[in-house]
């Protein structure tokens, strides 16, 4: 059963990527229209600041999911119950905390970006806040129960609660902004059927799971175990949003509402890139978490990095190249040429990401062994460097120097460095991964830049529709091309078989 459901949990993630991707094509265009330059700015600047907000997690999150599933694999369900109460109790005094350092910046919001903002963006920066921090401070509590759900594998109930949320927030978001609502609607709308996807979470998870939640006196020995495992993924948190949310940030403080949305568009960019990658990972926590606790070798558990690795490898390699060769036309008839920027921010961000987003796996490894240390210090350490630099690049260079920042700490930090630490330390066999990876992304990356090179001798520019029919034709070829030469027997049953079936059954 667990199986299936990592298997329909990825096939759903990937159906949620896919709607999530249609939306971005159809949706956000329309978005960025109707609530113009500034105010879309304004809306991803405050929802940037408010984010910060949710590094106060602590990676308790992840904490949930771990601790369930190795209870479980432990045969120890008699500790869920105490130790979710003690979850809620934590959450619930995070959620006052966040209230309070929303209360905080709202009363410094003349301090903060006065300098870079008009008047009325000031007053709507405020009521932009305080939805937003409620929304935060709620979320807290509530959120025990996805983690829950999570690490009971049923991924299917997760993913189509999720689907059904994303077509009801676009298809009411487009009504209202036709009717000339903007950034308030949109976070009320968010906020709104944020609270109602936990509410469902609840309720799923006491009426279908059983699960009881009791309010003992808490052991201060697990905790301090909890504590401590949540560290590193806390520090983890701290470095992700140093690097994807400090950016605006900088620029709404030094260039305005206008830089800040041309950053959020390729940040927009870099979030569905990066899901197609996490679809496939994102399922796998409680299968690494029972490997570790049952005893699996290394050799075992560098197999599954490499097998997956490969798989993710083919993904991401693909939406890489196409962008590059597609990417810059895309941007034009998509957002509009005023964004022509993202272009060249959102591709820095592909290439940085594309080695660990082949390699997301690993991070879920060193959760599973709880050793999670070293990676969470290098990776602050990187961010902090790279916000040092992010503020003078973004004085002389905006938002591309904001890009070049993030884009060189990443392949340092999350590239070079952990490369190194996963074959000395951890022991799994990256040479082998790398000699696996290079293999297969040969004939994709010649393909690739064949096509690229075609385009910029006979197609320099190109309509909507050929657009359209290019990306087409280089889909059909790359993907062609992975079948037939890169892929081995495992990896053409994953996209052939699925085809198969649905063929024989609609025979």
């Amino acid at each position: 059963m667990a199986v299936n459901q990592r298997k329909a949990g990825a096939v759903l993630s990937y159906s949620i990527i896919i709607l999530n991707t249609l939306v971005g094509l159809l949706y956000i265009p329309y978005m960025l229209r109707k609530m113009g330059q500034n105010e879309y700015g304004l809306y991803a600047l405050v929802a940037s600041v408010i984010g910060y907000l949710t590094i106060l997690d602590f990676g308790f999150g992840n904490a949930v999911i771990r601790y369930t599933a190795k209870f479980r694999a432990e045969g120890k369900e008699d500790k869920q119950s105490p130790m979710y109460g003690m979850f809620i109790l934590l959450y619930s005094l995070i959620g006052v905390i966040a209230l309070l350092a929303g209360c905080i910046l709202y009363f410094n919001v003349d301090n903060i970006f006065g300098k870079s903002m008009a008047v009325w963006e000031l007053d709507k920066a405020r009521i932009l806040m305080i939805i937003m921090v409620l929304n935060i401070a709620f979320t807290f509590p509530l959120s025990v129960f996805r983690g829950i759900i999570t690490a009971y594998e049923d991924f299917i109930f997760i993913r189509v609660i999720q689907l059904v949320r994303i077509v009801l927030n676009t298809v009411v978001m487009i009504i209202l902004l036709s009717y000339g609502y903007k950034a308030i609607s949109m976070a009320l709308v968010m906020t709104f059927f944020n609270f109602a996807t936990l509410i469902i979470n609840y309720l799923y998870s006491k009426h279908r799971l059983k699960i009881k939640i009791q309010f003992k006196h808490i052991e201060f020995g697990f905790l301090r175990e909890v504590l401590l495992y949540s560290f590193w993924i806390f520090l983890n948190i701290i470095m992700d949003k140093i690097y994807w949310s400090t950016g605006q940030f900088v620029l709404g403080a030094i260039s305005g509402t206008v830089a800040v949305a041309v950053f959020a568009v390729a940040i927009q960019l870099e979030t569905m890139y990066m899901s197609f990658s996490t679809a496939i990972s994102g399922v796998f926590l409680p299968k690494v978490t029972s490997m570790i606790s049952t005893g699996s070798g290394n050799k075992k558990i560098s197999d599954l990095f490499i097998r997956i690795g490969r798989v993710q490898n083919y993904v991401v390699l693909f939406i890489v190249m196409g962008f590059m060769i597609f990417g810059q036309q895309f941007i034009y008839y998509w957002a509009g040429k005023n964004y022509s920027d993202a272009y060249y921010i959102a591709l820095m961000f592909f290439v940085a990401l594309l080695v660990p987003l082949i390699q997301n796996i690993g991070i879920l490894i060193l959760q599973a062994k709880n050793q999670l240390k070293f990676r969470s210090l290098l990776y602050v350490c990187i961010a902090l460097f790279c916000l040092a630099l992010q503020i003078p690049l973004a004085k002389y260079y905006g938002g591309i120097g904001c890009a070049i920042a993030i884009s060189g700490s990443l392949l340092l930090g999350q590239g070079l460095i952990m490369n190194i630490y996963y074959h000395k330390v951890q022991h799994l066999n990256i040479i082998r991964f790398w000699k696996q990876i290079i293999k297969i992304s040969v004939p994709l990356l010649v393909i690739s830049f064949s096509i690229k090179w075609i385009l910029n001798v006979y197609f320099p520019s190109y309509s909507i529709i050929e657009l359209i029919l290019f990306v087409t034709l280089f889909s059909i070829v790359y993907w062609g091309v992975a079948i037939t030469v890169s892929m081995n027997k495992y990896e053409k049953d994953l996209i052939l078989k699925p085809i198969l079936k649905i063929y024989d059954r609609l025979k």
